[in-house]
């Protein structure tokens, strides 16, 4: 098996701007993440990867109880014009990073992203994921205070307080 530093090497080679190994124990969940996902986020209730359909925060803390490591990624000042093509660049790299550290022997592998999906135009949530290999959760989705989780790794992560402030997108892969 490869070591887990190669992959977070590989994590920037491909564009991201900071990937780091990570103790799970630094991701810090909450059940009022999940409230803002509904109460301020259009995607709640739209895509198969956010709620009601994610995963719980109580579900999320066991999962991550069960982890030993994590991989954890940013994208850096990305501006308003490069957005939607950034979100799914990550969405992309954690799909594919994943699968190669799953391949790689770490079997239980699992990637979360950053807000909604956006393989498809539209998700139909009355069927079945059309992209199951690559569609994976929102880390805030599934509860995930990004934010502090982002602090406690030495990630900076600020409130985008305008829509012409640059902003970052945090994704995390949970490694056994």
């Amino acid at each position: 098996m490869l070591t887990l530093d190669t992959y977070a090497e590989k994590a920037k080679s491909l564009g991201l701007s900071k990937a780091e190994i990570i103790a799970p124990g630094n991701v810090v969940v909450g059940n009022w993440v999940r409230l803002k996902c509904q109460y301020g986020c259009g995607g709640y209730g739209e895509y198969l990867t956010c709620p009601p359909y994610s995963p719980t925060p109580d579900y999320t803390k066991k999962m991550i109880g069960e982890y030993s490591k994590g991989l954890l990624m940013q994208i850096e000042n990305i501006s308003l014009t490069d957005r939607p093509g950034q979100g799914s660049k990550l969405r992309k790299i954690v799909a594919d990073l994943e699968r190669e550290i799953f391949l790689d022997g770490y079997y239980k592998a699992f990637g979360m992203a950053s807000g909604p999906c956006r393989f498809c135009k539209a998700c139909d949530t009355d069927e079945p994921c059309k992209h199951p290999y690559k569609a994976r959760p929102s880390m805030e989705a599934c509860g995930v205070d990004v934010y502090q989780t982002a602090r406690n790794c030495g990630f900076e992560l600020e409130v985008v307080k305008t829509e012409d402030c640059p902003y970052s997108y945090v994704a995390l892969i949970l490694i056994e």
